[in-house]
């Protein structure tokens, strides 16, 4: 079996964001603006009447998650494999720290070269394949009846939502990164998942056109 709809969904906002630091895993809570951004988008999403509620165990995403278990009365399953990208001692870098401190590795990340994160952090192949992983133990726990929402993070969602999906990696800064408290909605279809939306910070339209993917 497999869920009816996927929601990947994007934390609200953390100083940190606000101050264009590199988080990864630091444990960072939501700032004001990103508790009101996770309780707007959770009164948005609960009218998607989701089934089931899964969130990443750092307390943003934890809090983002809280958000909608409050309105919908979900119990929110906790699953470490939907944490952000590890950093290791980069996290409370900016990107121009970084390129101070170690100008090569900023600018293979800018170019898209592999780059582990970090002294013994991951690299964005090895994020893909754990957050990929959750997200194929979480569908297939579904029904077609069942709408799941997972509050977790921006890069790890982005790259491990295109190997999900069998995009080639070389297509992955195709799609772009995720604004906080937005979401990516996937259906089945004919011959695999789908984006429906991406990026979205409101509910999905209808689909009415001369090409029906169902």
């Amino acid at each position: 079996m497999t869920a009816g709809r996927l929601i990947v969904w994007r934390h609200g906002r953390t100083e940190w964001n606000l101050q264009d630091k590199i988080q990864g895993q630091a444990d960072i809570p939501l700032d004001s603006v990103g508790v009101e951004q996770a309780r707007a988008a959770a009164a948005r999403l609960a009218a998607l009447a989701p089934t089931r509620l899964f969130a990443s165990d750092l307390q943003r995403a934890v809090a983002t998650a809280g958000e909608l278990a409050t309105l919908t009365g979900l119990k929110i399953e906790y699953d470490e494999a939907l944490r952000e990208i590890n950093v290791d001692d980069w996290a409370g870098l900016t990107m121009a720290e970084l390129a101070d401190i170690n100008p090569e590795a900023a600018a293979r990340i800018r170019s898209g070269e592999p780059q582990r994160r970090g002294t013994a952090g991951e690299t964005i192949e090895e994020v893909a394949v754990r957050f990929s992983a959750a997200l194929s133990r979480i569908c297939e726990q579904g029904t077609a009846e069942d709408t799941i929402v997972i509050a977790t993070h921006g890069l790890a969602a982005r790259v491990g939502i295109c190997l999900f999906l069998g995009i080639p990696q070389a297509n992955w800064p195709a799609f772009g990164g995720l604004s906080n408290c937005n979401w990516v909605s996937l259906l089945p279809g004919r011959s695999g998942w789908r984006i429906e939306e991406w990026n979205a910070g409101s509910l999905p339209e209808p689909v009415m056109s001369d090409d029906p993917q169902r």
